[in-house]
């Protein structure tokens, strides 16, 4: 029988591993966000998996109407710290809880992998809480990554689509490629509208956070990465798609 899982332990930053770094919030979140608006529908959002609220508040810039169901109670304490009454939050799983709403525009960013079912998760995304006319927004690691295929040449992980020891502590079940992220989404009954890429990354995260730190990356530089991403997603650091009931 598998352990129970401490949500609030998975997000602590480990030994030589943060659970988010610079370069996720304030560069990724950035570019998700550019990446996703011209998908969003106007109207409701529901974001699983919420964290400490980084997104969420990037989110609000854009909708009035936003639900965050968050597993940590830790992270959720420390969200409404940061936005207060703006938005509602759930602390619960995404396999338990009662939302009793539809949705016009649901959010997952770097939350699939830590799902132990992600098909079941999205299967209820579809059936449950996207209003027929919304759109499903996923967003994740992507195994493919030249940072990442980088590390497997130097010998530091074994394959691509590998789990690293501080992946697994942070509450990571799977690392996706763009085939086997659309291969979940389909078995769970929905349609792929839109698959891409964002922000092309040779780097590891924690040697853009000392790159971030210094006056040698700028904005266009940064920019540039986010556009050659649109033109070789497998080369992302994230992958993500848009999705709509079948």
């Amino acid at each position: 029988m598998a352990s129970k899982r401490d949500y609030n332990s998975e997000l602590h930053d480990r030994e030589g591993h943060r659970y988010a770094y610079n370069f996720d919030l304030d560069v990724m979140h950035k570019y998700m966000i550019r990446a996703f608006s011209p998908f969003f529908r106007e109207g409701s959002l529901l974001e699983l998996g919420s964290y400490k609220g980084d997104f969420t508040k990037r989110l609000l810039t854009m909708f009035r109407d936003i639900t965050c169901v968050e597993a940590s109670d830790s992270a959720i304490t420390e969200a409404k710290e940061r936005l207060g009454d703006s938005v509602r939050f759930m602390n619960g799983l995404f396999e338990e809880v009662s939302l009793e709403r539809k949705y016009e525009n649901v959010v997952l960013t770097h939350v699939l992998e830590h799902l132990d079912n992600p098909v079941s998760v999205l299967k209820r995304v579809n059936d449950e809480w996207l209003s027929p006319s919304g759109r499903l927004f996923i967003a994740c690691p992507n195994a493919n990554a030249p940072s990442r295929q980088i590390a497997v040449m130097m010998g530091l992980i074994s394959h691509n689509t590998a789990i690293t020891d501080a992946e697994s502590m942070h509450g990571h079940r799977i690392t996706y490629t763009l085939d086997t992220l659309e291969r979940d989404a389909k078995a769970a009954g929905l349609d792929v509208l839109h698959r891409s890429g964002i922000f092309f990354k040779a780097l590891a995260n924690f040697q853009w956070d000392r790159l971030l730190a210094t006056d040698i990356i700028t904005e266009a530089y940064l920019d540039g990465c986010y556009m050659v991403g649109q033109k070789y997603p497998d080369l992302c650091s994230s992958i993500w798609i848009v999705c709509e009931k079948r």
